[in-house]
């Protein structure tokens, strides 16, 4: 264990005393239980030994019960001993994630499974101190409704989140995403091949990039009606400059000494593009991608604000804003934050597969 890690366990373990000792001053069901959450993370937290895994799961489970504990005596009024065993928890989670990582090398798969169960203890963490300060705090649900109330509306609301989903991310945003980033790509080989193309498109691209999407979305509006074909314009104009600027620096990024190996060998443009050029320029075109899921999503619901049918995330949030809804307003949320998570985590696995060979995905030799 290192320094810093025994400076988090001992923090640890002293809030677990703190609340033990809170605690005593209430022996009803709610202080025997603090007790016992006390003595346990304050145990864990002070304890030193040397086997890394084996603590970090301690570590872990004596977190997550703490959380579980905690949550079954959220009623309105938080005692005082749960604030600091609510600080104890995160120091020892803290300390689980540290040890956790210090582990991750010994195996690809213990790498990949603490890769994995990192973030989603980081989010679950977040949810939690949320539920725990908005219900403890009394925070009117007005300016912020906690976890427990934004799913039991999400659990009934699921037809009218689907159809939302459809409108905005499966028409608007994919179909847009689609034509913005293919014609940009497109572009981008014939600005390549083509120079003079480069000296008059590129500072028309970053014109484009530079109109705010709060003045394009009622043209577009406009011109292309309420339905989701103007969504998809709006999506089209700003997924087509990154993807354009992106595609057009990796085309470029290929090193002179290559070009003129390939060129020995008699190889045409066409050959040189799809052997060198576009492999080298892999890792900048999946960065654009992936810039672009989300701005794909972003631009479809802003562009729903100006004018859409009675259906989309973007129409939703303003509706049920003005109707006081707040649980409903996140609840779309939630929905856009999953179908952006979702697309920017597939696109990443695909970039993983498609580029390998690039430093940044090779394993590191032990």
């Amino acid at each position: 264990m290192t320094g810093f890690q025994r400076t988090i366990a001992s923090l640890g373990g002293a809030a677990g005393l703190a609340a033990m000792v809170l605690a005593i001053t209430d022996l009803g069901t709610s202080g025997i239980g603090l007790i016992l959450g006390g003595i346990l993370l304050a145990g864990v937290g002070l304890r030193h030994r040397t086997g890394v895994m084996p603590q970090a799961r301690l570590d872990l489970a004596a977190s997550l019960g703490g959380m579980v504990l905690l949550l079954s005596m959220l009623d309105g009024d938080m005692p005082a001993a749960s604030w600091p065993l609510l600080i104890a928890c995160w120091l020892v989670g803290w300390l689980a994630v540290e040890k956790s990582l210090a582990a991750r090398d010994m195996s690809p798969t213990m790498s990949s499974i603490v890769s994995l169960a990192v973030p989603v203890f980081f989010g679950a963490w977040i949810i939690f101190v949320w539920e725990m300060l908005t219900v403890g705090l009394q925070v009117p649900t007005v300016l912020l409704p906690p976890p427990s109330m934004i799913a039991v509306r999400f659990a009934e609301s699921t037809s009218i989140l689907w159809a939302d989903f459809q409108q905005t991310v499966i028409k608007a945003a994919l179909s847009g995403y689609i034509i913005g980033c293919g014609s940009a790509f497109i572009i981008a080989i014939l600005i390549d091949r083509v120079p003079f193309l480069q000296r008059g498109l590129l500072p028309v691209g970053n014109f484009i990039s530079a109109l705010p999407i709060v003045g394009i979305a009622p043209i577009m509006v406009m011109w292309f009606g309420f339905d989701w074909q103007s969504k998809a314009a709006v999506v089209v104009v700003m997924t087509f400059f990154p993807m354009l600027v992106n595609t057009v620096a990796g085309l470029q990024a290929t090193q002179a000494m290559e070009r003129d190996l390939l060129r020995t060998y008699a190889s045409s443009y066409f050959q040189l593009l799809l052997k060198l050029r576009l492999p080298t320029a892999a890792p900048f075109i999946f960065n654009a991608l992936k810039i672009n899921s989300t701005l794909a999503l972003i631009g479809a619901i802003v562009a729903e604000f100006f004018g859409t049918p009675i259906v989309g995330l973007g129409f939703r949030i303003s509706t049920e804003v003005g109707r006081m809804n707040v649980d409903m307003v996140w609840a779309e949320i939630v929905v856009a934050a999953l179908a952006g998570s979702l697309s920017y985590g597939l696109l990443s696995l695909l970039e993983k597969q498609v580029t390998f060979w690039h430093p940044s995905n090779r394993r590191k030799i032990q």
